[in-house]
């Protein structure tokens, strides 16, 4: 497949650059400073932009089966960059005809899974108090997924570690998984890329969790 990816230098962006790479597919990643990216290949792409233009984004976008993105706050001070900077991509994306698109939210933004215990509902409603900027710029950003003609998917997880590839972990259409309390970002990167193509997906958010 031909991937656009945004956010490409972050934790979970680098990771889908580097397994899209691995499992053959031609990527361009979208980057604002391209020494910040490690990844190399003849199959990849860089290109930079600073995303304040959909004019500017459309060649990045344009041709593209699928467009990932890994933009979000880096802390609580950058909240409201995910809706902004999302805005701008489905801009582009809708203006070339591209509509398969996929982000990262978080899983404080969807329903809350069932059968959680007492622990694990405190620990949720402490994280989203704590980062209520944070969680309200992802809110945002999945309404303007809702409001735009891609067929999008919100992809939730919960803390995020930096662990290696496992593959194995748990996915629940428009839920999240029970007592799942941690993943790595590799393995959201690996479950992006497994929905790419999945149609039971599309316009839907979806928790993942170990």
């Amino acid at each position: 497949m031909k991937l656009t990816v945004f956010g490409a230098t972050g934790g979970i962006g680098r990771e889908i650059v580097r397994q899209a790479l691995e499992a053959g597919h031609e990527v361009t990643a979208v980057v604002r400073d391209p020494a910040r990216l490690s990844a190399t290949g003849e199959r990849l792409q860089v290109v930079r932009d600073d995303l304040a233009d959909p004019a500017s984004v459309r060649p990045a976008v344009a041709g593209r089966d699928v467009v990932l993105s890994g933009l979000g706050a880096r802390s609580r001070k950058d909240a409201g960059v995910a809706a902004r900077l999302t805005r701008t991509v489905l801009g582009a994306m809708e203006a070339e005809g591209v509509r398969r698109l996929l982000v990262v939210s978080a899983a404080p933004v969807g329903p809350a899974p069932e059968g959680n215990g007492l622990l694990d509902r405190a620990a949720r409603g402490m994280i989203s108090a704590l980062l209520k900027d944070v969680y309200a710029d992802l809110a945002e950003m999945e309404g303007e997924l809702a409001r735009s003609a891609t067929d999008w998917t919100s992809v939730r997880p919960p803390r995020l570690q930096d662990k290696p590839l496992t593959g194995v972990y748990r996915t629940v259409v428009d839920g999240f998984p029970a007592k799942g309390r941690f993943i790595g970002r590799a393995d959201v990167a690996h479950a992006m890329l497994a929905m790419a193509g999945d149609p039971g997906t599309v316009k839907q958010g979806v928790g993942v969790a170990y």
